[in-house]
């Protein structure tokens, strides 16, 4: 399988709708993820705000230093990425788009986990293209919708990611997704995305009339 950027966009019909989706806390559950597996190493994540340093806490009750935090996170992928649980509803909706839309995952997963997160998602029935990306995504976004005609979509909870795909690659419409809702309390809508939208079936919906308000039909 195709897994870098250039070579996924090459593959890709510019004539067809393209939906750029995140994976954490779009299409898997990482958070309750991440919480499980810090207090199985005897570690307390307490969300109260969206982020992970800072709120990462020992059995003493004392904040875990961020470079150890780095450490945790490092050893989380490389343990759990194969085993997290999906979004509700996300499979299903991407299976109907499906239909219309050619579908990439653009995830900061690290490079060695990349083909353990492409299985985990094939396995609760998403089976896209996985690129394994780092740092902001605008990039990466503007090598996969080069050249298009047909509207493309990008999907991803952290603002910056926005803020980058609009600098890079602005024509693509930006949807703000924040999957765990006391995730989604803790962060206001991304001021760079077009729109916020926090389930799926919702999104499913907003993502399929893009193509039908532009009379695209691939």
């Amino acid at each position: 399988m195709v897994t870098s950027a250039e070579a996924i966009a090459a593959s890709l019909n510019p004539a067809k709708p393209l939906l750029i989706l995140d994976a954490d806390e779009v299409l898997l559950r990482f958070m309750e993820a991440l919480e499980v597996y810090l207090l199985s190493e005897g570690y307390e994540l307490r969300l109260t705000s969206f982020a992970i340093t800072g709120n990462v806490y020992d059995r003493h009750g004392g904040i875990v230093a961020p470079e150890h935090v780095r450490e945790l996170l490092s050893s989380f992928f490389a343990a759990r990425t194969r085993h997290i649980e999906p979004v509700k509803g996300a499979a299903e909706a991407l299976a109907s788009l499906s239909a219309d839309w050619q579908i990439v995952v653009l995830s900061n997963v690290p490079a060695p986990q990349r083909e353990a997160r492409a299985e985990n998602l094939a396995g609760h029935g998403m089976p896209y293209p996985v690129i394994a990306s780092k740092g902001g995504k605008g990039e990466f976004v503007a090598t996969l919708t080069a050249g298009r005609s047909a509207p493309a979509v990008f999907v991803d909870d952290l603002p910056p990611h926005h803020a980058s795909v609009a600098r890079h690659a602005p024509a693509t419409h930006r949807l703000h997704m924040v999957a765990d809702p006391r995730l989604a309390a803790l962060l206001p809508p991304a001021p760079d995305a077009h729109t916020r939208i926090d389930d799926w079936a919702a999104a499913h919906d907003h993502i399929r009339k893009l193509a039908e308000d532009i009379h695209v039909r691939p």
